[in-house]
């Protein structure tokens, strides 16, 4: 530095006075520049409160957070004012963040004329609360309230803009994640994740209660009220007389959040999201006689086929439990009930295995609509094989009040020769099936159901004195399409929906009845596969397709490519 100084001076001196000005005023200038780059530097980090540090953004820059913040009215706060001078609320809401294992769903409340397209995921650094890395969301549907984030780093909090709040997503495996308030007996039925309840078996449910609350870092707040019941993740409380009146009387405001409480040593209170739907009444006089419940996911393409056929056979109205499907289910809904006016329902369940509770979930709902709900997949067709219909079945057993429970045989069908999905439609495309019969699904009066709701999905639990009727197979089967060409079936490696059933990639249960056969864990086709699972060629229900579907002058089916005009997916009935 001395050195530097020794050159500069002498530099100086043997310049004239003029040269000398001039680098005073070069000198003022850069040092002026500079310093206002550092002012506008400082601002830039204030505004998005970044720290001076280096933070990881691989692709993020900084001029797309401010074009996401300023610019998309997907994240633009509304700046309007009230008379008062107060600032109202923002355009959009987060409302909860949840972590699955392949992904995390943010549940947004936001005006229905905000557009959702070029969503960002932005997690935040912990400590710093600076943006570390981001990923383009996905939207599963115009309608759905939620959209998908891929999972970030572990601890990180994340949101869709620097001008929202940040959320630690919730693991969905320990929470409260739906509950429902049954006015028939002033419970409230609670469905939560995290107490690894043993299957089809009661627990004690003076274990638990359950807790109210419209704030539950407020405890002086909280109320509770003891279970009736616990089974599965199903709990079943008393309601509060305030929380009921208040339900009953006011129920366009928002009600409070509900979780389960452990009552031993060491209690815990789950994490919630659940805020309770009001069921109505039980009428005297239901207005179907005859639903179905399912649960699926991307099986938009079967579900022409498999509505279609069973109005037809007598079913009046469907819950269809969408488990966070992304493949056009909206639309395939959209053009069944505009183009035939069938009743469907979807109902959002994203909550990874937990089809039995989805199941009682249904079987509630459906209360005051149907006298019988079957709960069958959609790759099962009920199947009368005489001139006995449905309707025939289900009168006559109304009229025995004892009975609750109608399980009926299914038979697996195997690909039948075919390499793959046949164009005109399964009950058509696969014939030959398995010799004996596996397992049974059911067809319940939701009335008849034990107040614990257990089930292992093929039958549920009744009330004391209720019994069940074997069906005969001559009189009743389901055609269980179980076994289909390679490109379907291989979608049963992604999850399986069942509590208790092990995914199939997963080594463990390996030779389980709910596997293929000889499969093992990997999805990779055997080079047999399309001529297993055959043992009976089995004719009877496609001969019946043949005789009352087939368009006599096309020669098509229905459901084939073609015969049903699509319809903008905001034309269904929608819970």
């Amino acid at each position: 530095m001395k050195e530097r100084r020794r050159v500069a001076g002498g530099w100086g001196r043997s310049s004239s006075k003029g040269t000398s000005a001039s680098f005073s005023w070069f000198a003022l200038f850069a040092f002026l520049c500079c310093a206002l780059c550092a002012t506008v530097a400082y601002s830039t980090f204030r505004i998005f409160a970044v720290s001076s540090r280096p933070v990881l953004l691989p692709t993020w820059q900084t001029s797309a957070i401010n074009a996401l913040a300023s610019d998309h009215p997907f994240l633009r706060r509304d700046t309007t004012t009230s008379k008062n001078g107060s600032s109202m609320h923002p355009s959009i809401e987060i409302q909860e963040a949840i972590s699955f294992p392949d992904e995390v769903l943010l549940f947004l409340r936001f005006p229905s004329s905000l557009p959702q397209s070029d969503l960002v995921c932005i997690y935040y650094h912990p400590s710093s609360r600076t943006p570390h890395v981001h990923f383009p969301a996905v939207v599963p549907s115009r309608t759905t309230p939620f959209i998908s984030c891929p999972v970030g780093p572990r601890g990180f909090p994340v949101s869709i803009s620097p001008d929202l709040p940040m959320l630690h997503p919730l693991p969905s495996d320990h929470l409260t994640y739906a509950a429902l308030v049954d006015p028939d007996d002033n419970s409230t039925i609670v469905f939560a994740k995290g107490f690894n309840l043993r299957p089809a078996r009661l627990s004690d449910p003076s274990r638990f209660e359950c807790v109210f609350s419209w704030n539950f870092s407020k405890p002086k707040y909280l109320l509770t009220s003891p279970a009736l019941t616990a089974a599965q993740e199903i709990i079943r409380c008393s309601t509060p007389p305030s929380i009921l009146l208040r339900l009953l009387s006011r129920p366009h405001l928002d009600p409070p959040l509900i979780s389960v409480k452990t009552k031993d040593r060491g209690a815990t209170t789950l994490p919630s999201i659940a805020r309770p739907e009001t069921l109505p009444a039980s009428p005297r006089q239901k207005r179907h006689t005859m639903c179905v419940c399912t649960m699926l996911r991307n099986q938009a393409k079967f579900l022409p086929e498999w509505i279609i056929y069973h109005a037809h056979i007598g079913v009046e109205r469907w819950f269809i439990y969408d488990n966070n499907s992304d493949d056009d289910i909206e639309q395939a809904i959209g053009s069944l009930t505009m183009s035939s006016n069938y009743r469907i329902s979807r109902h959002l369940w994203p909550w990874v295995k937990t089809q039995e509770a989805g199941f009682a979930h249904c079987a509630l709902r459906a209360r005051s609509h149907c006298e019988w709900v079957g709960f069958i997949d959609v790759d099962e067709f009920l199947y009368l094989p005489t001139n006995v219909t449905l309707h025939d079945v289900l009168q006559n057993y109304s009229s025995i009040p004892w009975i609750g429970e109608l399980r009926t045989t299914c038979y697996s069908f195997g690909p039948s020769g075919r390499k793959t999905t046949p164009l005109e439609g399964v009950t058509v495309g696969y014939t030959c099936r398995l010799l004996a019969p596996e397992r049974h699904k059911s067809i319940v009066r939701p009335e008849a159901l034990d107040p614990s709701l257990a089930n292992v999905v093929h039958h549920f639990r009744l009330k004391e004195g209720m019994r069940y009727v074997n069906m005969e197979k001559g009189l009743m089967a389901i055609n269980h399409y179980k076994y289909q060409a390679w490109d379907a079936f291989k979608e049963k490696f992604y999850r399986r929906v069942a509590t208790y059933v092990a995914d199939w990639q997963n080594e463990e249960n390996v030779g389980s009845k709910d596997r293929a056969p000889g499969l093992g864990t990997k999805a990779v086709e055997p080079p047999d596969w399309s001529s297993q699972f055959c043992e009976v060629n089995d004719t009877g229900l496609r001969d019946s397709i043949f005789v009352n579907f087939v368009d006599p002058r096309s020669g098509l089916l229905p459901w084939q490519e073609g015969e049903l005009k699509f319809y903008s997916s905001n034309q269904y009935r929608e819970d």
